[in-house]
């Protein structure tokens, strides 16, 4: 290794001593592809001596090979490691790199250019402290470079490197310089960027990365390398309340039980009151444990379990707090998301929520505005595609510990997941609790769900009939309705038809309307059972989440899937109303089966395969179940 210490040599422990007494400053690069990004990090590596005699070898072997400085060193290829990077010449993925000098260590994230691969920079400027925002010197500020700006905003991250780079492209230029610099402090200033360090750069050539060099005499700013080493870090998460989202309940042996996680913020020390959020139940730190033993206080950032003197109810995604500063809890809110999803996210569609260790279901309703990078125009949205940035008002099913993102990146920050494939849809940031959440309460009731199902003598729950329009669930539906009818049962049947009538009539077929027909199906459904009565849904509803959002508004059992099973042919052939026909001459648009998906059901309740059962057959078998079920019990 090309020695970055002599102490390396000489005395590896006092080497290892000064390391532990360095600030440590993470940084990202980003901007519009091929602006550099790679080449900068791996010159940085290479002046900051931290590249291995072997890695040089084969960096001069990679540069002949695949390099595209004609056989000169061609720094990118430290950083690009993927086949297809190396390939196309572009960041694909996030690559993190650690280096260091005799003042401070690093942790620089070189993200993706490419729009495609946004996503990915959202995850690298996560934990930046720093971003270092790239821009080619011919092509000046780009729409990516507003995008990455605008993200670099919204995560909190308010130190920026404007770094100017290939100013040997434009013959070192002044003037090219200034009219960058200006363009781009023109945009940061509605964003709310100030704290902004232009520097112009060659990477190729590392004039003003660890050197000045004679080729920009007229620039009289730091380097790259000193304005790193130089710029204040500022970590408050110190001075910040106690909070420690629990990951683990450590339970080895019946004697012990400790709640384990990594202090977001603050401080602890035995003896401390603390409460469990959102439950409010209080207890003291008995002990702090580490694997080294127990620790007397404890920081943010540290990995500890903490047990307590009583025995409280506290669970995984519960958050450990001072009893003197409590976080906000509340279930509906207002947040900015970031598209990361191949699929979009619609008003209406329930996902995943993680924030932090606690996992909750939340709901998009509604979507407020899509922001255009470009202008921050703020434009109306039927749904947000990938990379897309806008507002939302997110409904959760419970209420959680939370802070504004702006003064928490631990309890502010969260991801959404699709609840069928478990793929991360959008990163998100609170920004306060809608006031509606903190004043509208359950009232409570002396007549519920149960007395009123006593009085009707049976158990209140949903039927919900799903398939191809033309299955036959409609048939299947009102033959159920009558024999329960005749039957003494309580019931109402809602067909997707009837309901276009009325409640739904706004409504079209696209796929963010169609999210929003079920939804709103679901909730009625939810309320006609707690009036106590049998509920027949008789909808094609397409798509499994939404369809697993209304299971999810029901008590277990009450939830009862009926997959009408028929084929597209057969569905078709019988064309009742004529709509396949139009669908297919075109006059009919998102026609579920021609041009939008049917999701079939994976694990029903109940199946009912047409080819081999007639309505009145299937009618039969739903009946029975519910029988058997005990939906229809006389008590």
């Amino acid at each position: 290794m090309a020695h970055a210490s002599e102490l390396i040599e000489s005395d590896i422990n006092a080497y290892l001593k000064s390391h532990e007494h360095k600030s440590l400053l993470r940084f990202i690069t980003c901007g519009s592809v091929d602006d550099g990004k790679s080449t900068l990090i791996g010159r940085l590596l290479y002046e900051s001596k931290m590249i291995f005699e072997d890695q040089l070898s084969a960096l001069e072997a990679d540069s002949k090979k695949v390099g595209t400085r004609g056989g000169e060193l061609d720094f990118a290829l430290l950083v690009d490691g993927l086949a297809a990077e190396r390939e196309q010449g572009i960041t694909i993925d996030v690559a993190y790199r650690f280096f260091s000098t005799d003042k401070r260590k690093f942790i620089v994230a070189d993200t993706p250019g490419h729009e495609q691969y946004t996503r990915n920079m959202v995850t690298g400027a996560s934990t930046a402290d720093l971003a270092v925002i790239l821009i080619d010197a011919r092509r000046g500020v780009l729409t990516q470079t507003r995008r990455h700006s605008y993200i670099v905003s919204l995560l909190g991250i308010r130190r920026i490197v404007l770094a100017i780079n290939k100013m040997d492209l434009v013959e070192y230029g002044q003037p090219r310089f200034a009219e960058i610099e200006r363009d781009y402090r023109a945009f940061a200033a509605l964003i709310g960027l100030t704290d902004i360090t232009a520097i112009p750069l060659s990477a190729v050539y590392g004039d003003n990365i660890i050197e000045r060099g004679a080729n920009m005499p007229w620039y009289v700013g730091p380097t790259l390398m000193g304005h790193l080493e130089a710029v204040p870090v500022e970590d408050q998460s110190q001075t910040l309340p106690f909070r420690m989202p629990v990951q683990w309940v450590n339970r080895p042996n019946l004697d012990f039980r400790g709640f384990a996680g990594r202090i977001a913020s603050g401080r602890v020390q035995a003896g401390d009151r603390l409460k469990v959020v959102p439950s409010g139940r209080e207890s003291r730190v008995a002990r702090i444990v580490t694997a080294d033993g127990d620790l007397p206080y404890a920081i943010a950032g540290q990995c500890v379990t903490i047990t307590l003197t009583d025995e409280v109810d506290v669970s995984r995604g519960d958050v450990l707090v001072d009893m003197q500063a409590l976080p906000q809890t509340a279930d509906q809110f207002e947040a900015t998301l970031i598209g990361l999803g191949e699929t979009a996210i619609f008003p209406g569609r329930s996902y995943l929520m993680k924030l932090a260790t606690k996992v909750v279901t939340a709901t998009v309703n509604p979507l407020k505005y899509r922001v255009d990078v470009n202008t921050l125009e703020r434009l109306a949205a039927e749904r947000l595609e990938l990379n897309d940035i806008g507002v939302v008002e997110l409904e959760l099913d419970q209420p959680i510990a939370f802070e504004e993102y702006a003064k928490s990146r631990e309890l502010g920050g969260f991801i959404l997941i699709d609840r069928i494939t478990n793929n991360t849809v959008a990163a998100g940031m609170l920004h306060f609790a809608l006031r509606r959440s903190q004043n509208v309460h359950w009232q409570f009731l002396d007549v519920n769900k149960a007395s009123r199902a006593q009085l009707n003598r049976q158990r209140p729950c949903v039927v919900w009939l799903t398939g191809y329009s033309g299955a036959g669930k409609s048939t299947i539906a009102n033959l159920i309705e009558k024999r329960l009818f005749s039957l003494g049962r309580r019931t109402y049947l809602l067909d997707g038809d009837n309901v276009r009538h009325g409640l739904n009539r706004d409504l079209g077929f696209t796929e963010q309307d169609r999210v929003e027909n079920i939804r709103r199906v679901a909730e009625v459904a939810r309320l006609m059972v707690d009036a106590g009565l049998i509920v027949l849904v008789s909808f094609i509803s397409p798509f499994r989440a939404e369809r697993r959002a209304a299971r999810a508004l029901l008590g277990e059992g009450e939830f009862f899937e009926v997959f009408v099973d028929t084929s597209l042919a057969a569905a078709e052939a019988r064309d009742v109303k004529g709509l396949y026909k139009k669908a297919r001459a075109g006059a009919l648009k998102n026609f579920t089966g021609i041009d939008s998906p049917y999701e079939p059901p994976e694990a029903p309740e109940i199946h009912i395969d047409t080819a081999r059962l007639s309505a009145v057959e299937g009618a039969d078998l739903i009946i029975e179940t519910l029988a058997r079920q005990g939906v229809l019990r006389v008590d």
